[in-house]
């Protein structure tokens, strides 16, 4: 029989032990920016502490390597684009995309107010400042007919000012404020689901994590969630804050703007008709099935490579 002081001790280290906040990283694949103000505002506001967990936020840039952090185990859970993790589950990293970010996926194409470029017809011959692995180029050449030339992007808005015949990739939350800021015209956007190519930004993970972690990854959600909602209903001011301290090019001007063009767009709650707060998160098994097609089509992905329950699952989402 254990001795009451003993059994009081051995319950007290169960208990303290059962409190243990779980660590958990997160490896953003930009700097902070509005476009991670779920994040921010989770933790800023204590959500996943409240899930129990001690959440550490990666700040990311051009070299972040997301997916092969998170398919290592440097990072538990990481932010992409779902058409470059299809990519990349393609070539046998083993990850899975488990939540949405956005919706739809803010790249596009920014046009010079000058330019004679209404639409995507209109990019025929042109040159475009873009990744040259982007999956969205391909699939405006095969479905419109058209050729262009691509110049790979630096992550800088100077050779778009003063030049009406730029063309650049980037995010409409962004970049347009950089370049009005600077002192050029507000761009045009051609949007990519527009054209009909409606990829996500996604959360990723490792199939080894979610199997071992699924309550984790669960709680995770729940306060993400969360935090997204108050983001873009409550007062951002506490994300503003944790954004500003881990990227101080930010200001309160741009992060404003951002925010606004984020519930504009409503990137993070859906542009279709079902859209709303309760689509924050949510992945659709038909969408996938929709981008897989598309990039099998143009050969970028081997057909039957890569399944739509291979790819994606909600299984860490909440119920609804």
């Amino acid at each position: 029989m254990i001795a009451p002081r003993l059994a009081a001790l051995l319950l007290l280290a169960a208990t303290s032990l059962a409190a243990e906040p779980f660590k958990l990283t997160v490896q953003l694949d930009w700097v902070a920016e509005p476009e991670h103000g779920g994040f921010y505002q989770a933790q800023a506001k204590g959500y996943f502490a409240e899930e129990n967990l001690d959440v550490t936020i990666i700040p990311g840039g051009p070299n972040a390597f997301v997916l092969p952090k998170v398919a290592t185990g440097q990072a538990d859970i990481g932010q992409a684009d779902s058409t470059n993790t299809l990519l990349q589950q393609a070539e046998g990293l083993p990850l899975v995309q488990f939540a949405a970010v956005f919706q739809d996926d803010p790249s596009g194409l920014l046009v010079n107010a000058d330019s004679a470029v209404r639409d995507f017809s209109d990019l025929d011959g042109k040159t475009l400042i873009a990744r040259p692995e982007w999956a969205f180029l391909p699939f405006l050449k095969k479905k419109y007919g058209i050729s262009f030339n691509v110049v790979p992007q630096n992550f800088s808005v100077a050779a778009f000012l003063g030049n009406k015949e730029a063309i650049q990739q980037g995010y409409y939350i962004a970049e347009p404020y950089h370049i009005v800021a600077a002192g050029g015209k507000e761009p045009r956007f051609l949007s990519t689901w527009d054209a009909g190519f409606r990829a996500y930004a996604v959360l990723v993970t490792s199939r080894k994590f979610a199997a071992a972690h699924p309550e984790q990854l669960r709680a995770f959600l729940r306060a993400y969630i969360r935090g997204w909602r108050d983001y873009i209903e409550g007062d951002p001011t506490a994300a503003h804050a944790a954004m500003k301290a881990a990227n101080a090019n930010n200001t309160d001007a741009f992060m404003l703007a951002s925010r606004q063009l984020l519930i504009d767009g409503r990137l993070v709650t859906g542009r279709d008709a079902d859209g709303g707060v309760h689509q924050i998160a949510r992945l659709s098994a038909e969408r996938y099935a929709t981008q897989i097609r598309q990039m099998e089509d143009l050969e970028m992905l081997p057909k039957g490579k890569v399944t739509v329950d291979r790819a994606m699952t909600t299984e860490f989402l909440p119920v609804q």
